[in-house]
């Protein structure tokens, strides 16, 4: 991996010339995306956002930190203890140079032997198990990191919308992918260009089967404008 997503990032937060990301998905164009935009205060998260940060407490994991604006804020404003996680060092360094002193260049799937109250997955983040056949051993990985009243708050969308409809109603779905919210994701940064990864937007249903299935409840907490959702899952009794 050239770490082109965490460069951007430190660049912005170094002003070395920030530009910005290119991305393209196996269901959608070429597409800018300003690295300002991981930035972004509280007030201009999107409010399935907010009310997640307003819902942390206790000891937080914030997984896929990126350039962490999430922490910053449960830090600072509801001075909590906030363990930012990436698997970009160059975003980790950015998270540091904000002042986010506990932040570590990491995959949660190797973290072990730690406890959280709150687990915070958020931008899609239980995207980065990348297929759904990797759900069972990645909410199980989660789980394990969880205080046994902890709860892990996450965003997510049914990316449905995206396929076109047939005459009846249904949707045109590609039958190369084993499920519809799967997508391979491509970025560019500065005429570099990153190795494709798998990615998934994981739809309400599918997760509740998965929690279930894991042991964990899930609930809906919040339904955004469009088609995106916060949910929450604790440890079953």
């Amino acid at each position: 991996m050239k770490d082109l997503f965490g460069k951007a990032i430190l660049d912005y937060q170094t002003g070395n010339d920030p530009q910005n990301l290119i991305t393209e998905t196996t269901i959608s164009e070429e597409d800018e995306m300003s690295v300002a935009y991981l930035f972004r205060s509280f007030s201009q998260m999107p409010k399935i956002e907010q009310k997640a940060l307003q819902m942390a407490n206790g000891k937080v994991l914030d997984v896929g930190c990126g350039a962490g604006s999430h922490s910053l804020y449960l830090q600072a404003e509801k001075n909590l203890d906030v363990h930012p996680i990436d698997i970009s060092a160059n975003a980790i360094q950015a998270c540091k140079l904000r002042g986010l002193q506990k932040a570590r260049a990491m995959d949660i799937m190797a973290l072990d032997n730690e406890k959280y109250d709150t687990i915070l997955l958020l931008m899609n983040g239980a995207g980065m198990c990348g297929r759904l056949k990797r759900i069972a051993a990645f909410l199980q990985k989660v789980k394990s990191l969880l205080n046994p009243t902890g709860q892990i708050l996450l965003d997510s969308s049914d990316i449905i919308y995206m396929f076109d409809e047939d005459e009846d109603g249904g949707k045109w779905i590609p039958t190369d992918t084993e499920y519809y919210g799967e997508v391979v994701f491509k970025i560019q940064y500065k005429g570099e260009k990153e190795q494709p990864f798998d990615w998934m937007y994981i739809d309400y249903n599918t997760l509740y089967n998965a929690a279930e299935a894991n042991g964990l409840q899930c609930e809906m907490v919040q339904e955004g404008q469009h088609y995106d959702y916060l949910a929450r899952l604790t440890i079953k009794d």
